[in-house]
């Protein structure tokens, strides 16, 4: 038989040990999320997160190695793709004012990764094996918000004596804080109402005055 029969069977078992591993990963991070979520941080260890997702209880261990790996991979997981769509417009007000107004819309989901990633962060105030990642996070966050006002500022949807980190700082903080009220009172919290209306509060106050200086 020629060699290169012999080759795509190989490929195909290389695709199927990927697909697996792909989603041994993925029921892994939807255990320790709903772990979060049940019971808190503190309660989730390898060998639960092994067991919930129906696995041996060193699986966890196999694929992350450590409780700080497995969580720090969890949030970002929980927050890749948050806002769908966000990623395919340019910056500027239009694609920050759609970045508020999705993000807290997905709030009201209530998803388990969602609630789990603010767990997560408020945990990482204090648990410092925490921390870095969080503050990583948060400034890449903080990061693609100026780079938005930045934007609306050189194309003058924005006036030009808007400081681009202040509005960062103060969009993710809002942002934070209504998910954290939601976690505590979903009933007090309606983001149906809210998405638009913040939305539409920071698009008034990010143009006001570009129609008399511009």
């Amino acid at each position: 038989m020629p060699p290169e029969q012999h080759r795509t069977p190989v490929r195909s078992e290389r695709r199927t040990q990927e697909q697996r591993r792909t989603a041994t990963r993925a029921a892994l991070l939807a255990a320790a999320a709903e772990l979060v979520v049940e019971a808190g941080v503190r309660a989730v260890t390898l060998a639960r997160v092994g067991e919930r997702a129906g696995y041996s209880r060193g699986i966890a261990t196999h694929h992350f190695g450590s409780k700080q790996a497995l969580l720090d991979a969890l949030a970002k997981s929980s927050q890749s793709g948050f806002v769908a769509g966000v990623g395919d417009l340019p910056p500027g007000l239009d694609r920050l004012v759609f970045l508020i107004e999705g993000y807290i819309r997905e709030l009201g989901r209530d998803g388990v990764a969602g609630r789990a990633f603010l767990l997560l962060w408020a945990e990482a105030a204090t648990a410092t094996e925490l921390s870095a990642g969080f503050r990583e996070r948060d400034a890449a966050f903080r990061a693609d918000l100026r780079e938005d006002v930045a934007a609306g500022i050189a194309n003058g949807e924005i006036p030009g004596d808007t400081d681009p980190q202040s509005v960062a700082v103060a969009v993710l903080g809002q942002l934070r804080g209504i998910g954290m009220q939601r976690l505590l009172d979903p009933d007090a919290v309606d983001t149906q109402h809210l998405s638009s209306a913040v939305a539409g509060q920071w698009r008034r106050a990010l143009s006001a005055g570009t129609s008399r200086t511009g």
